[in-house]
């Protein structure tokens, strides 16, 4: 039977916006701690080379969720192109100007994009395991999404989905979800869009709509569905209590995940030194820079040798 083609917007001039969803061919959850890192890491690598914004994403055991704009090849300019090309294949590569339009059009692809992004994950979850084969079951979905309330609410179905799996109580709790991503890393690096997709609240106030967009969360999440968690009647009184703000006891709590999580952890200076002392254990080629703990002054971090 052949497969019904993909459905894509090509209106030029205007970005679209998708939710991807893919799941593993494997049984059970296959997807821990290590695991989720590392896909989170390959999305990251992939839209700074891809012409697309990341607005919010779910990684869970066994499957994950993007929701993502893709922008036509009609706003990319030529330089933009080559500067990908760069980030891509490396600065030492050579561009073929004569393939211009064909790599325009692939980092404009949804298809392309999502792609990379499952094969290289499989490259890494076949080598840590030691396995062979098939990771991914049938390819990925996607949704067209239209701005505006369509927008917000599938964005805050993205973030809920370690609440309706009674993983965590509070979104923000789950580091592998959008919303925790934002306030456990400050949103590190400009992973994420700052547009919520709010659009009555000023553009040039993001901790503005992250309130609104927290607000509008936690009453969606605690409206009960069969069979599924949500968030406690309790937990939305307390936030409501405290207009939703987020208060400094637990952002520190959110960043406590780096006591654990981490390879090594300190001073600037601590952390370099121990890296080049340990820096030939480290699988990455490129050297590894610590990163600053937001939220806890002079503190920084280095990832786990499984996960560098």
């Amino acid at each position: 039977m052949p497969r019904v083609p993909r459905m894509v917007v090509t209106d030029s001039g205007q970005k679209a916006a998708y939710h991807v969803i893919s799941r593993t061919a494997l049984d059970g959850l296959p997807f821990g701690k290590v695991e989720k890192d590392e896909l989170v890491r390959i999305i990251q690598i992939f839209s700074t080379i891809y012409c697309v914004e990341v607005l919010g994403f779910a990684i869970m055991g066994n499957h994950f969720h993007l929701l993502i704009e893709v922008s036509p090849g009609d706003m990319i300019s030529d330089d933009e192109v080559r500067k990908r090309f760069q980030r891509l294949y490396g600065r030492n590569t050579e561009f073929s100007e004569g393939r211009l339009e064909e790599y325009r059009e692939r980092f404009c692809s949804l298809s392309a994009y999502v792609k990379d992004i499952k094969q290289r994950f499989s490259c890494f979850y076949n080598k840590r395991k030691k396995r062979k084969g098939t990771l991914w079951g049938e390819r990925f979905k996607s949704v067209i999404v239209e701005q505006g309330n369509t927008l917000i609410h599938c964005l805050a179905y993205i973030d809920l989905n370690a609440v309706r799996a009674g993983i965590v109580k509070r979104p923000e709790e789950y580091r592998w979800c959008s919303i925790g991503h934002r306030f456990q890393t400050g949103n590190r690096d400009g992973f994420l869009s700052p547009d919520l997709g709010i659009p009555d609240v000023s553009e040039d106030d993001p901790s503005a709509k992250l309130k609104t967009y927290r607000k509008y969360l936690y009453h969606l999440g605690a409206i009960e569905k069969r069979g599924k968690a949500s968030i406690p009647q309790e937990i939305l009184d307390e936030e409501t209590a405290e207009s939703f703000e987020v208060n400094r006891a637990r952002r520190f709590r959110y960043r406590t995940r780096y006591f654990t999580d981490s390879g090594i952890i300190g001073s600037r200076t601590f952390v370099e030194t121990h890296y080049n002392t340990f820096k030939d254990l480290f699988r990455a080629t490129r050297e590894k820079v610590p990163k600053r703990v937001k939220g806890i002054e002079g503190m920084y971090s280095l990832k786990r040798l499984g996960e560098a």
